[in-house]
C-alpha cells in the first residue's frame, strides 16, 4: 500500500530500519498472553516510527466501544469498553494519539468484522461456514433481526492505500470509520452465501453459543468470544461520512463477488447436489 513507499511490520527489536510507513497489524496468536504482549508490540511500532520518522497505519476495532454509544458510534464517540480486550484496545489508541501529539502521524481506520483474507478461518466469517469443506450449511451468528457490520479486507486495504496517498492533507491523528457491508437484519450475509452457493435453500443453523461459557474457563479464545457476545445481540453501525469526505468514495466490492472470494480463500467448495433416491426394482 502507499505511493511507492516502503512499509514494514515492526521487528522484535522495534527498529523498522529504513521504513517510512509502518502498518501495525499484529496480534498475539490464539489470544494467548494478550494482556502481556499487545502493548509492548505497539510500543515497538511507535519507537520504530519515531526513530525513522515513519507514519503508522492502524486498523481499529469495534471492541473499544461499550453499549453506551451503540447503535451508531462516530469516530469521536467515548470509548468505555466492557471487555478486557476492549480496555486494552482503548489503551492502544490512547498511546497512538499520544504518539501523534509527539510528532508521529497516525492513520486509523475502524472497521467491522473482517472477511476475505487469506487467514480467514479464525474470523467470525470463518465460523459461518466450515473451512476446507463443501458448503452444506451456513451458521447464523447473531440474534435474528440484529444488524451487523462487515469489512471486506481487500476494500479495507484499498482504503488504507488511498488515505496514505493523501497523508499530507490529513491531521497528525486521522481517524476514520469504514462502513463496509452493513447487514441490516443479520440475514444479508446468509442470503449472499446462499446465492453464491447456488442453493437458495442452503440450511441455516444457529451458532452454539451455549457451549461458549462452558469452554471459556479452559480455552482463551472462548473467553474472548464470551466477552464480546453483546455485539451479536445489539446492532452496531459506523457511518463513513468522514471517510467519503476525505476520499470521495469508499471502495466497495459487490457483496456476492466478495463472498465468492472469501469462500475460495477458506477452501469452501460448493456441495454437490444430492440426487433423489431411486426406488428399488421389485
Amino acid at each position: 500500500m502507499g505511493s511507492g513507499r516502503r512499509h514494514v511490520a515492526e521487528g522484535c527489536d522495534g527498529s523498522g530500519r529504513g521504513a517510512t510507513l509502518i502498518f501495525h497489524g499484529v496480534n498475539p496468536p490464539g489470544y494467548r498472553n494478550w494482556q502481556q504482549l499487545v502493548l509492548p508490540m505497539l510500543d515497538n511500532t511507535i519507537a520504530a516510527a519515531r526513530a525513522n520518522r515513519a507514519r503508522i497505519l492502524f486498523p481499529g476495532t469495534v471492541y473499544n466501544f461499550g453499549p453506551d454509544v451503540l447503535p451508531e458510534p462516530s469516530e469521536d464517540s467515548p470509548q468505555n469498553p466492557t471487555s478486557r480486550k476492549g480496555v486494552i484496545r482503548a489503551e492502544v489508541e490512547a498511546r497512538l494519539r499520544e504518539a501523534a501529539w509527539n510528532g508521529t502521524q497516525v492513520i486509523l481506520v475502524r472497521a467491522g468484522d473482517f472477511f476475505g483474507g487469506a487467514n480467514g478461518a479464525s474470523t467470525w466469517f470463518g465460523q459461518m461456514v466450515k473451512p476446507g469443506k463443501p458448503l452444506r450449511s451456513v451458521t447464523r451468528l447473531g440474534a435474528p433481526g440484529v444488524g451487523h457490520q462487515w469489512a471486506y479486507l481487500p476494500d479495507l486495504g484499498e482504503t488504507f492505500a488511498a488515505l496514505d496517498g493523501r497523508a499530507g492533507e490529513l491531521p497528525a491523528y486521522a481517524s476514520f470509520n469504514f462502513e463496509g457491508y452493513w447487514d441490516a437484519n443479520g440475514a444479508g450475509m446468509i442470503e449472499a452465501i446462499r446465492r453464491v452457493s447456488g442453493n437458495p435453500k442452503l440450511p441455516v443453523r444457529p451458532f452454539p453459543w451455549f457451549v461458549v461459557p462452558l469452554l471459556a474457563p479452559f480455552v482463551p479464545l472462548m473467553r474472548e468470544i464470551l466477552e464480546v457476545r453483546y455485539l451479536w445481540r445489539v446492532p452496531l453501525r459506523m457511518r463513513n461520512d468522514r471517510l467519503v469526505k476525505a476520499l470521495g468514495r469508499e471502495p466497495r466490492t459487490p457483496i456476492d463477488e466478495a463472498i465468492a472470494t472469501a469462500l475460495g480463500n477458506l477452501g469452501v467448495s460448493k456441495a454437490a447436489p444430492q440426487c433423489a433416491k431411486r426406488p428399488r426394482a421389485a
